[in-house]
Formats: C-alpha cells, sequence, structure tokens
C-alpha cells in the first residue's frame, strides 16, 4: 500500500513539473496583465509586450554614446508601449557579455529586434533621432 500512494505522488510530481514546464515555453515573449474585476475574481489576458526591442551597446564614457542618451529617452517617451530600450555599458563586467553575444566591433552599436526576437537591424555610431525612427517604422511602431 505504501509503494502505491509514493508512486502515484511521483506520477502526479512528474506531471504537474510537466505541464509547468510547458506553459512557461508556451508563454514566453508574453506579458501576464491582471486585470480585477472584484475582490474575489481576477481575469488574466495576454498580451505581447514590445514591437521592437532597441539595444544599445555602448558605454557611459563614451561621448557618442553620452550622445545617444537623450535619443534613448526620447524614443522610450515617444514609444514606450511598443519599443523596448536597452541600454548594456560594454566596457563594464555587466555588460561585457553582450558585446560578446551580438559580436560588436565598435560603440555605440544600436541593434533592432523584432517582436519575435529577430535582429532585422545593426548601425554603428551616433544614430540620428529621425533616422533611428524611419528602423522603427520598418516593423510599424507608431507614436503613443
Amino acid at each position: 500500500m505504501k509503494k502505491y500512494k509514493i508512486n502515484q505522488i511521483l506520477i502526479i510530481t512528474l506531471f504537474t513539473a510537466v505541464v509547468l514546464i510547458y506553459s512557461c515555453k508556451s508563454n514566453s515573449g508574453t506579458h501576464i496583465k491582471e486585470v480585477s474585476k472584484a475582490e474575489s475574481a481576477t481575469v488574466v489576458t495576454y498580451e505581447y509586450l514590445y514591437k521592437v526591442t532597441f539595444i544599445e551597446l555602448g558605454s557611459v564614457k563614451c561621448i557618442p554614446c553620452q550622445q545617444m542618451q537623450p535619443v534613448m529617452k526620447s524614443i522610450e517617451a515617444k514609444y514606450g508601449k511598443e519599443v523596448k530600450v536597452d541600454f548594456h555599458d560594454v566596457w563594464t563586467d555587466a555588460g561585457k557579455p553582450y558585446a560578446i553575444k551580438y559580436g560588436i566591433d565598435a560603440i555605440p552599436t544600436q541593434i533592432f529586434l523584432d517582436e519575435s526576437g529577430k535582429e532585422y537591424f545593426r548601425h554603428v555610431g551616433f544614430f540620428a533621432e529621425e533616422e533611428l525612427i524611419k528602423v522603427l517604422q520598418q516593423k510599424g511602431v507608431k507614436l503613443n
């Protein structure tokens, strides 16, 4: 009888683990948004986070990189619902892995990922906001 209960517990545990792993994979790239209807009821909806991820690889000590800071802030303010702005200082220990991951040769480098995480555009050097906006519009990004 004890062996039967142990096997039953083991099967339930494995089943739960498989369900959790599968649900994590199927929700990658999504954002869970909870909307309360009442104290006792919660409705969960799924929405995609961003149309474009704009990755800035540079350094806070680099002059052209410093010139990109207001551009990044402006893009975030104007397109924050559709564009994720992500800065990595590649001259720090925390930022070095991003320089390796994206294989950059110079800074600043801007990398643009579509909603599936695939790189669709790359630019090296200072990138004027007007030109940067054209790259965002390629993926249907509009002003907030």
